[in-house]
């Protein structure tokens, strides 16, 4: 019994111990699944914890960088408006300065009369006093001191007597010379009977059907607006059938967006990369006429070995007008008067032509090239081109601008004044338009950094093309201010006037 209860007693231990051991493993085994699952747990919630922390610096960065480039983007904007408002306030302290002087020199010029004032006044006092102790001494003169003192008056009253006898001699041979100047003129006046002659600011081109108007004109107008910045024109498209009308107050340009308009419809290739090309060939096209109308001219007059440029700028006189009257149909006539004035004169026919023929070549030449009035810069080009000293005097004399040095300066002033007062030679209506739209051109033209200038809509449009080098979109913006300003104070005109700065960046390559 005691042994049972022994062998019971240590087979009750092992399986307890047994049942222990086996809690004991699932005990430890459970305690490493959870050390394995916190493990797991922490390091997600780590990734998770350094993922927010890196999403957090990115924003912040983001957000700091944002920050920074909208305070530099201020910053740069508040530096603008200094740099501009810089600029004014020089080109305000130019104008002071300007005025400031200009108040200095009316100063001036007012303290020099005041000075001559008081100089004429002592003077005037001086020849009082005289007069008075010449009377003195009239009272208190004896009988053969005023006889001697009328007698000096006498000598005195005929002297002014034969300076009225020599005038009216005078003025008598000068009207007989003025009869006979008359006498010539007529004769050649009656030798010489021109066409009359009339300027025009438009010309139409026909088209050969109405769907070429939708070609001229483009995608979103981009061909007409190439035509018409390449040409320097005006290009109208109406209601008018199988008609285009191409305005502009100068007659090349109008004829050089005459033929390139024609090439291109002949053509049927119509885009602006194509219009410029045709515009410059176009341009070339009419220099040759320009040098064979010059020559043609020459040749008509009998005129020879003239200078090859001289001739071109005969020519080039076709296109252009001078109160309505053709430019070169002008200069032939002043030629043909010289060649009877001259021949009837005793003169040599040959020196008065030629300085007929180049009169007026200096308003052909750009303000650019040669500056002065028309009448000096021919002379200086027709002594640059070997005309002989009469030739340049007359042309540059013409206007009285240069002292006469022969008698064929005269002559040039009587024959142009006959062809510009026949009647229906000229309309002074059209002159003012052009001259208002040279004005505006010549405006433009006057600030930095103009590329070209062209008047539009007879004189209610200016536009402006500009160097993009040398004029940002800011200045271009100064620039049609200041533009307006400009006109306004410089021009008189009716209604009003659109100015259209364009500033345009070509990047060009060719693929080969």
């Amino acid at each position: 019994m005691f042994l049972f209860f022994i062998v019971s007693f240590f087979a009750g231990y092992l399986v307890r111990w047994f049942f222990a051991g086996k809690k004991l493993k699932e005990a430890e085994y459970r305690a490493r699944t959870l050390v394995d699952s916190a493990a797991r747990e922490a390091d997600g919630r780590k990734k998770e914890i350094e993922l927010q922390g890196k999403d957090l610096m990115i924003k912040l960065r983001q957000d700091f960088e944002s920050e920074t480039k909208q305070r530099r983007d201020e910053i740069l904007t508040a530096e603008k408006r200094v740099q501009q408002k810089e600029e004014n306030l020089d080109k305000r302290v130019d104008l002071l300065e300007r005025k400031e002087k200009d108040v200095n020199t009316r100063l001036a010029k007012l303290q020099e009369d005041e000075k001559a004032a008081q100089e004429k006044t002592k003077q005037l006092a001086d020849l009082i006093q005289e007069e008075k102790q010449r009377l003195q001494k009239i009272a208190s003169m004896s009988e053969e001191d005023a006889k001697n003192l009328l007698l000096s008056r006498l000598d005195q009253e005929l002297v002014h007597e034969k300076a009225v006898r020599i005038r009216a001699m005078e003025d008598e041979i000068k009207d007989t010379v003025e009869k006979k100047a008359g006498q010539v003129i007529s004769i050649a006046i009656q030798r010489c009977a021109s066409e009359h002659t009339a300027g025009s600011t438009v010309t139409v081109v026909t088209l050969p059907s109405d769907e070429m108007k939708g070609r001229i004109i483009g995608r979103e107008g981009r061909n007409i607006r190439a035509l018409e910045a390449a040409a320097g024109v005006d290009i109208i498209i109406d209601d008018t059938p199988e008609a285009v009308t191409i305005s502009s107050f100068d007659m090349y340009r109008r004829e050089v967006a005459k033929i390139a308009l024609e090439n291109l419809i002949s053509d049927g290739r119509i885009h602006p990369g194509r219009i410029e090309e045709v515009v410059e060939k176009a341009k070339k096209e009419l220099d040759n006429v320009i040098k064979e109308e010059g020559e043609k001219a020459a040749f008509d007059l009998g005129i020879h070995g003239m200078h090859l440029e001289l001739l071109k700028l005969v020519g080039r006189l076709k296109f252009r007008t001078s109160y309505g009257q053709n430019g070169l149909q002008h200069t032939k006539e002043v030629a043909m008067l010289m060649g009877s004035m001259c021949s009837q004169l005793g003169l040599d026919p040959k020196i008065g032509m030629r300085a007929g023929l180049l009169h007026d070549i200096g308003k052909v030449v750009s303000q650019d090239v040669e500056e002065g009035t028309h009448a000096i810069v021919g002379g200086n080009l027709a002594r640059k081109y070997g005309e002989s000293a009469e030739v340049v005097n007359a042309v540059e004399s013409h206007h009285e601008e240069v002292e006469k040095s022969s008698i064929y300066g005269a002559l040039v002033c009587a024959a142009d004044a006959i062809s510009a007062a026949r009647p229906g030679a000229r309309a002074e209506t059209l002159e003012t338009y052009v001259k208002r739209l040279e004005s505006l051109e010549k405006i433009a033209n006057s600030f930095k950094g103009i590329a070209k200038a062209y008047a539009l809509q007879a004189g209610r449009e200016v536009r402006v093309m500009v160097d993009p080098d040398k004029i940002n979109d800011d200045e271009a913006i100064v620039l049609a201010r200041d533009l307006r300003k400009k006109i306004e104070e410089g021009m008189e005109y009716p209604g009003q006037i659109k100015i259209i700065v364009l500033r345009e960046k070509r990047a060009v390559e060719y693929a080969k």
